[in-house]
């Protein structure tokens, strides 16, 4: 429990009653008289080999619960200051242990709300409760205890502790075990107690939900520096990785490396590289984002200037920590950042200042980490005074600065391979793309992409947003590289020739129409090598760039990945047909029909609102007024509008009728395989929403045999229905429409559960896993003539 104590006029962050920031302060006293709701930070330090917490007994002067056993350290969080700097700052001032934040995993937040004093201290506090894994258990003499706040520590075994809570020993600090604070006690017992053979079993189907394919391409259209050239590429596309894995979370490298390195040790740990290497962190792409590791196996830090030097002690030994629920800010924000606070913030930034804050190609960081690092190094003891009122403690920082040591290896093989390559457009693209890297300005070579016409095709930068939950503003990095088809090129075209005359014809009103949409190229490839966010469902196209002013001046460009799409029509879209479709549909499902109408969802993309003009005047996008929306909203949309479209270009005769059953039989199919990708997926909660919806109007059909199949009368007019909804919402900004319609349609219905239910027991894969075959043997060639 927090101290609350009044010791002087500390001032605290005012918090509404969900726990975000208000712009408000009051003062401590203030607070608890009023009943104000407030944040603490709770503490924990658990020795992994002995299964022990850390406890202090709080010294006899305390206001609250003096003499008594605690936490091994807490503090309000003041004004202006974050949970995890409070965090780190409480434990270094109480105990005198210095810890890095990758140190501190936020398990749980606990809402206590009570009061004592006959009503005269009211607590309504918002406590993040912290878990630090230490190895073994830290020597009590290395301790450096606060006088004030602390009389002793000890270690007790974590089941003795909860007993004598359970017991309400007087001698304790009360906590009720058995509500919400008892989560600290399972997630411990959880961790260190799971049956190793029954965790394996659970990996091993996790990992048998992806069917490993090896992906060929003919390379003969490559000259011999092209070839050269892709090494090179390949090479670059290992740092990319880097990147990616440091942008979802701080620690994710460090784990990367400690799984790496100890696959060998036994069954588990080789299961755990494997299903990891798919996901790119600790978290299931396919299973809502849960948490197929924790902290107990992540990677082990020693730190020996933590705590004060004891002799025959080495030091501090930790395990590196992330939160079992995936951070939705990953590692673009301040992990204890929440929207509030940034929109205060963003609020009292000029117009510059907030493109910067809210662009793609920017880093938000805190002053107060940066000033708390440097106070900590000089391992000061003592208290550090804490200003009253507080000025904005965020800053942006360009990915160019933040990634220089990344972004300058990969520059410098880009132009290396740009240099050799005899394509001008693709020695244009690397040039500028290694440029960019440096510059942080990408519009140039993202033109230069989109113009890029050469056998070896190549995209490379930060692109898309879907790691950023909290807003959709930031992009990662990724890397595709494959050999065009020139026959399967030739043959798209019509589609991106058409976008303009698709655009007049959306089902949405006029005044929302662009005048100037233009012809978008579509490239077809056979992919042959990829890294970065290419993690957990493969795609299989993709319509870039992102950038609204590109998109506004120059449309976008389309590339499609055959192969890929190949594999999964074969591997899991077919088995579903076979199970899930109706025996008389069944023969629809074709992959003509699957690959036309990816390439009609990438085009759609390219069509309908992106920058928009709102009621009152404003200038503004899609992107930034739907913000963590826009990305589920926007896959719905190029889905279900690439329908309506092919089904146009189909009445314009520009296309058979004869495609129009296998189209959305296909689609229908394609629910399914998208759906498993699960609902924390942009694409898999675009899919959900267009399912429901369209099975809802009686468009899609559920039989007595849990079979499905497509009413052709109906499907014609619920698919422009919703399209109509989608572009509307789009063009109006209006997120609290989206959010209605994506609560209301985005979820996991009864028919989406039973053909779900039918595919886990024939164990139909979800998606494919790719070898590289051709890359490996490249590389192989190249390291050995280097």
């Amino acid at each position: 429990m927090a101290k609350p104590e009044i010791e002087h006029e500390e001032h605290f962050d005012v918090l509404t009653r969900t726990g975000q920031k208000t712009g408000v302060s009051k003062s401590r006293g203030d607070v608890h008289r009023d009943g104000d709701y407030h944040g603490a930070v709770h503490v924990w330090i658990f020795s992994e080999s002995t299964q022990e917490l850390l406890i202090q007994r709080r010294a006899d002067c305390k206001y609250s619960w003096g003499g008594l056993w605690d936490i091994s350290c807490a503090g309000h969080i003041s004004a202006g200051d974050s949970s995890l700097i409070t965090a780190r700052r409480e434990l270094h001032e109480e105990l005198g242990v210095i810890l890095p934040k990758d140190a501190f995993e936020l398990i749980f937040i606990f809402l206590q709300e009570c009061a004592i004093n006959d009503g005269k201290f009211i607590e309504n506090e918002f406590e993040d409760v912290y878990l630090v894994t230490t190895l073994a258990p830290i020597p009590l003499e290395a301790f450096t205890l606060q006088e004030s706040e602390v009389s002793a520590v000890k270690y007790i075994p974590f089941e003795e502790y909860k007993n004598l809570l359970a017991k309400e020993d007087p001698e304790y600090v009360p906590y009720d075990v058995n509500g919400e604070y008892g989560q600290l006690f399972d997630i411990i017992a959880t961790r260190y107690k799971e049956n190793l053979e029954t965790r394996s079993l659970v990996l091993q189907k996790q990992l048998s939900r992806y069917v490993c394919v090896s992906l060929g391409a003919e390379l003969r259209g490559l000259t011999d520096a092209d070839k050269e050239a892709l090494a090179l590429l390949i090479k670059a596309g290992t740092i990319i990785d880097d990147i990616f894995h440091l942008q979802v979370w701080y620690s994710n490298p460090t784990l990367r490396d400690w799984l790496k390195e100890h696959a060998e040790i036994s069954h588990l740990d080789k299961l755990k590289w494997a299903y990891y290497r798919i996901n790119k962190s600790p978290w299931s792409c396919l299973d809502e984002n849960a948490s197929f590791l924790t902290t107990a196996d992540s990677a082990v830090k020693l730190v020996p200037e933590a705590t004060k030097p004891i002799s025959g002690w080495k030091g501090l030994e930790y395990r590196t920590a992330f939160p079992m629920l995936k951070p939705p800010g990953a590692n673009f924000y301040p992990p204890d950042m929440d929207k509030m606070e940034f929109e205060l913030w963003k609020e009292s930034l000029t117009g510059d200042e907030k493109q910067d804050a809210t662009g793609f190609f920017n880093v938000i960081k805190r002053h107060s980490e940066t000033d708390l690092d440097t106070f900590l190094s000089d391992n000061t003891t003592g208290v550090r005074d804490h200003p009253v009122g507080f000025g904005h403690d965020l800053y942006t920082v360009p990915y160019s600065q933040e990634y220089k040591y990344f972004l300058g290896k990969a520059a410098e093989l880009l132009h290396k391979a740009g240099d050799l390559t005899s394509s001008p457009s693709l020695n244009r693209l690397l040039h500028g793309k290694a440029d960019a890297f440096l510059s942080n300005n990408y519009y140039d070579s993202d033109i230069a992409w989109m113009e890029l016409d050469s056998k070896l095709d190549v995209t490379i930068g930060p692109y898309e947003t879907y790691e950023d939950a909290i807003f959709g503003y930031k992009a990662t990095f990724e890397l595709f590289v494959g050999v065009r088809d020139d026959k399967a090129t030739a043959q798209v075209k019509l589609f991106g020739d058409h976008l303009q005359v698709l655009e007049q014809n959306l089902p949405m009103d006029s005044v929302y129409k662009s005048q100037d949409i233009i012809a978008a190229p579509i490239r077809v490839i056979q992919l042959i090598y990829n890294s970065g966010d290419v993690k957990g469902p493969q795609t299989v196209a993709f319509n870039l760039p992102n950038d609204e002013r590109i998109v506004k001046n120059r449309g976008t460009s389309m590339v499609m990945l055959k192969n890929v799409s190949e594999a999964k029509f074969k591997h899991i879209l077919q088995p579903i047909a076979e199970v899930c479709i109706a025996k008389e549909q069944q023969d629809y499902v074709d992959f003509d029909s699957f690959f036309t109408h990816t390439i009609c969802h990438e085009c759609c993309h390219g069509i309908g609102p992106h920058s928009i003009t709102l009621p009152n005047g404003e200038k503004s996008t899609v992107r930034l007024k739907l913000q963590e929306l826009h990305s589920a909203l926007e896959e719905a949309k190029a889905d279900i509008v690439g329908l309506w479209a092919l089904k146009f270009l189909m009445v314009q005769e520009l296309l058979p009728k004869s495609l129009i059953k296998s189209m959305y039989v296909s689609f229908l199919a394609g629910c399914f395989r998208s759906v498993r990708f699960g609902l924390e997926e942009a694409h898999g909660k675009g899919q959900a929403l267009q399912f429901n919806w369209l099975f809802e109007k009686g468009a899609f059909i559920l039989h007595p045999d849990e079979t499905f199949s497509v009413d052709f009368s109906k499907v014609d007019a619920e698919v422009e229905s919703l399209s109509r909804e989608i572009l509307t919402i789009q063009a109006k900004g209006d997120k609290k429409e989206a959010k209605a319609l994506l609560e209301k349609y985005c979820k996991m219905s009864q028919p989406l559960k039973v053909a779900l239910e039918k595919l886990e027991k024939v164990q139909v894969p979800v998606d494919i896993a790719p070898k590289f075959s051709i890359a490996d043997e490249i590389m192989h060639n190249y390291q050995c003539n280097t």
